[in-house]
């Protein structure tokens, strides 16, 4: 009896042990690195998933990502939900730059690192890292190409449309393309049409931080939102208010590939408007499409299989104990940040075609988009 009390006592306090062993390791649902991602409704971020997913996993690390839809308190539940699955390293691309600020503080509390991806979280000093590709360098070509398609044109009208002003990088993609096309704009070459609040700043340029409340102003005028409809209802109302000399060939900055369609297709359903250069960024494939078939001029691709192997190599680097490299700082109104940069590559059709037949895109897929 003795012998037998003694096994069961034994069970028991094994049992105990495991209990606690799996309570300390975050039990079986316990992950390495949480990610978090705007929406899953637009098809670059399911790109970047998919980026992640193979970077991570072939890395040999346990990883979960999650969609906030849109909806910062969505990404904080998601923020906590990775949390308690004992994370030690949170990647965060940010619904809304400063209302993410408390989900990023939650993280930092509990002893995670956290990596913004993509956007950079504003006004809190619990960012540790920021991978992204060089969002003024995409500006500046997207103006640049704008530019180049009207070299030696005088009059040209120009339209211009941004992101949503509750994302950092919109200010950076327009301080961008506004860092060329503002001695264009002063020298005559283009004539903004729908915009009123950016003629002062012709020929000067601004910085995203230094003049950050003045672009708050203009891109609350010219925001998309990064949401299709509104984008096209926002060309829509251009048109209505322009008179026939603001039309016949038009300029037009669009922000991203969605937006840049969706502008594309107001454009051209307008009889008065000849021809329309429009730019765009992300690479999507319906936007691809459209490129092919001559209704989108170009994108900035960034390629995400890069953007998340850089994010991979940093999280390596944390999970191993060491200081990541990077190669520059963004202020986020709180500190700079360590930030590693990845190159964008224009892709216009003739672009496409060589991506296409080097193995980058396939043709297939593009065919496929809608």
């Amino acid at each position: 009896m003795k012998k037998l009390l003694a096994l069961i006592l034994s069970v028991a306090m094994l049992a105990a042990m495991a209990v606690t062993l799996t309570s300390c390791s975050g039990g079986d649902d316990a992950v390495q690195v949480g990610i978090v991602l705007p929406t899953k409704d637009e098809p670059r971020w399911l790109q970047d998933e998919a980026s992640f997913k193979d970077a991570l996993d072939s890395a040999g690390f346990t990883s979960e990502v999650l969609f906030s839809q849109g909806k910062s308190d969505v990404e904080l539940s998601n923020v906590e939900a990775l949390l308690e699955k004992d994370i030690k390293v949170l990647v965060i691309c940010a619904q809304d730059a400063t209302a993410a600020g408390a989900a990023v503080n939650k993280a930092k509390a509990a002893g995670v690192d956290v990596v913004c991806y993509d956007r950079l979280i504003t006004g809190t000093d619990s960012v540790d890292y920021y991978v992204t590709f060089n969002s003024f360098a995409v500006g500046v070509a997207q103006g640049q190409y704008l530019i180049d398609a009207y070299k030696d044109q005088t009059g040209v009208p120009l339209y211009i449309y941004s992101g949503a002003v509750t994302d950092n990088n919109a200010f950076i993609f327009f301080a961008g393309a506004w860092s060329v096309l503002n001695k264009a704009v002063a020298d005559g070459q283009f004539v903004v049409q729908n915009c009123p609040a950016i003629k002062d700043y012709a020929g000067k340029a601004l910085d995203p931080d230094a003049d950050h409340d003045t672009l708050s102003t203009i891109l609350g005028t010219i925001t998309t939102d990064w949401d299709f409809s509104k984008a096209k209802s926002l060309a829509e109302a251009n048109l209505v208010a322009a008179n026939a000399s603001a039309k016949g060939d038009v300029a037009i900055l669009a922000p991203n590939d969605g937006t840049a369609r969706a502008i594309a297709d107001a454009f051209s359903a307008d009889s008065a408007v000849s021809s329309y250069v429009i730019t765009g960024q992300d690479a999507e494939m319906a936007s691809l499409k459209y490129i092919q078939d001559g209704k989108q001029s170009m994108t900035v691709w960034k390629d995400t299989a890069t953007l998340a192997k850089t994010t991979c190599d940093l999280v390596s680097s944390i999970l191993g104990g060491n200081t990541p490299d990077t190669s520059t700082t963004y202020n986020n109104q709180a500190k700079d940040v360590p930030s590693a940069e990845c190159a964008v590559t224009v892709v216009d059709k003739d672009k496409l075609a060589e991506l296409i037949s080097a193995g980058s895109f396939d043709q297939a897929k593009i065919d496929a988009a809608k």
